[in-house]
Parts: structure tokens; C-alpha cells; sequence
């Protein structure tokens, strides 16, 4: 099987990685080189456009930022879909709305290929770890080809059914780790009001059974302000716009969502954007600092 992968960011870097300590025959391809650089030499062959990685591929595999970009590179007449083989198959790892994904599968169709969402839960240490969730958007009879390869990349592949349920899967869990990081920010400084020290609220409430339980992966940088970058902030406010987005689609009020992606959104504006999500709360925090000057 010839495996292309496109997209070598913080996640699809490491995905590729991991097919690659399998011994299998993998070719990459990113706007910038430098990522695929250091693929080719792990063993990668590096293509010279995203057409070129993926036009002689059993499976491509796309893990790109947003819609408009995965669209941007594989849609339409002279997109990567184009001159894929007839038969092969798409594997979209990218998050997207779920009106997009089937937009995607029809143009699929038109080329006689095989598309599937295949969005991941995880983020940047899981994904070099190959620990990642697969959140599928098939049934379970069209995995059976392909979930060897998910394995090489995560410990768990779950088939949510037909196309689009990958994708709109992925939005309910991101919705919900966005606004949970919120939540856990905001009592957290509110303790500190309340004269608890910063020491105790974080050894004491990411362990509480009302607290997500991602919580206590955060407690560090929170603690220390270092947001070094694991799932970045910009992505999580693209995750809430595209949520809200498919939300008005469906005629479906998203009251507490809409509130915090403007958060997100005031936090990118103040140049967090590439640090981690975690950094929602180092934004709550010198807005306060800011209010109290004043």
C-alpha cells in the first residue's frame, strides 16, 4: 500500500511519523518544507506539490487547519482529488464542520473514490505517543481496510456511523473541552478572590468529580504561565466558529458557546492564538489585572 500523508503540523507531523516506525511506504507533502524535511529523513519521500504526494496513493491521508484550506488543496477540477486514483481513499483527519464533509464525500464520488472523516481526539503528546482516538465518520464494514493504519497512530478507532457523525462528533467534544477550559479558569481565579491560594485550587479542584478531567493535564501551565503549545488557541476558536456556524444551520441556539468563542476570539486578538487553549485563562487573568489598574 502507498500511503500519502498532506499536512505537517503539530499533528499530522507526528502521525506520519508513526506510519513511517511501520516500515511503510509514505510520501508527504507541506506548504512549508521544513516539516517534510525532517520526514524525508526518517524515511519519507518528500513531494514537490500536494497532487505529486498523493496521485500514485492507496490511501491519502489530509490532517490541514481549516474547511477552506482542505478545500483549497483537494476540491475542484484542479484539486488533489482530481488525479487521485479511482478507488483509492480519502482520509480527512482535519476538523470541519460536518456540512463540509459532505460536500466533500460528493466530490469524492465524482472522482469514484472512497471518502471518510476521520477526525482525532488528542492532541500533540498523544499524537506522538500513538495514542490517539479516531473518531469515524463510516460503517464499521469500510473500516476493515483501513483500520490497521489508524492503529499505527492511535489506540482506538470508533465508527460513529455514516459519513459526517466523524466530524460531528469532533465538534461536540472540542465544544465541550472549549468551554470546560473556560469554566475551570474562571473558578479558579474566583477562588483566588475568595482568598484560596493558587497552590491549593490547583491541587485541589482538577481532582473534584465535577471537574473535566482534562484539567489536570493544564494544571502545570496555568501554574507556571507557560502555555507551550499542545492544541492551539486559534484552532479551538476556529473549532467554536464552526460549531456555532453549524448550530445556526440547524436552527439550534448555542448561547454559551457564542459567548465564549468571542472569549477565544479576544484572546487571539491579544496575539495568544499559537499558544496553547490553555491560555484562555492567562487572557481572564490580565483582563482582571487590566480592570484593577484602571
Amino acid at each position: 500500500m502507498k500511503i500519502a500523508f498532506i499536512g505537517l503540523g503539530i499533528m499530522g507531523s507526528r502521525m506520519a511519523t508513526n506510519l513511517l516506525k511501520n516500515g511503510l511506504d509514505v510520501t508527504v507533502w507541506n506548504r512549508t518544507k521544513t516539516a517534510a524535511q525532517l520526514l524525508e529523513k526518517e524515511g519519507a519521500r518528500q513531494a514537490i506539490s500536494a497532487k505529486d504526494a498523493a496521485k500514485d496513493a492507496d490511501i491519502v491521508f489530509s490532517m490541514l487547519s481549516t474547511p477552506e484550506v482542505v478545500e483549497q488543496l483537494f476540491l475542484g477540477s484542479k484539486g488533489v482529488l482530481s488525479i487521485m486514483k479511482k478507488g483509492a481513499t480519502w482520509i480527512d483527519c482535519s476538523t470541519v464542520n460536518p456540512s463540509f464533509s459532505t460536500k466533500a464525500q460528493k466530490e469524492a464520488e465524482k472522482f469514484k473514490l472512497l471518502y471518510i472523516d476521520a477526525p482525532v481526539a488528542g492532541s500533540k503528546s498523544q499524537a506522538e505517543q500513538a495514542e490517539l482516538v479516531f473518531l469515524v465518520g463510516a460503517a464499521e464494514e469500510k473500516l476493515e481496510a483501513i483500520q490497521p493504519y489508524l492503529m499505527m497512530m492511535g489506540k482506538k478507532v470508533v465508527p460513529l456511523g455514516g459519513t459526517t457523525k466523524g466530524t460531528a462528533f469532533k465538534m461536540l467534544v472540542n465544544l465541550m473541552l472549549a468551554q470546560s477550559m473556560l469554566i475551570f479558569s474562571e473558578t479558579i481565579l474566583l477562588g483566588e478572590k475568595l482568598g484560596f491560594s493558587n497552590d491549593f485550587l490547583l491541587q485541589l479542584m482538577p481532582n473534584l468529580v465535577v471537574t473535566a478531567p482534562f484539567t489536570k493535564l493544564k494544571v502545570d501551565m496555568i501554574r507556571t504561565s507557560n502555555y507551550e503549545v499542545q492544541f492551539p488557541l486559534e484552532w479551538m476558536h476556529k473549532d467554536l466558529h464552526l460549531a456555532t456556524l453549524t448550530a445556526d444551520e440547524l436552527n439550534q441556539p448555542l448561547h454559551l458557546a457564542s459567548l465564549t468563542k468571542e472569549l477565544f476570539a479576544a484572546a487571539k486578538k491579544a496575539k495568544m492564538g499559537r499558544l496553547d487553549f490553555a491560555a484562555i485563562h492567562q487572557y481572564l487573568e490580565k483582563e482582571e489585572q487590566l480592570k484593577a489598574n484602571v
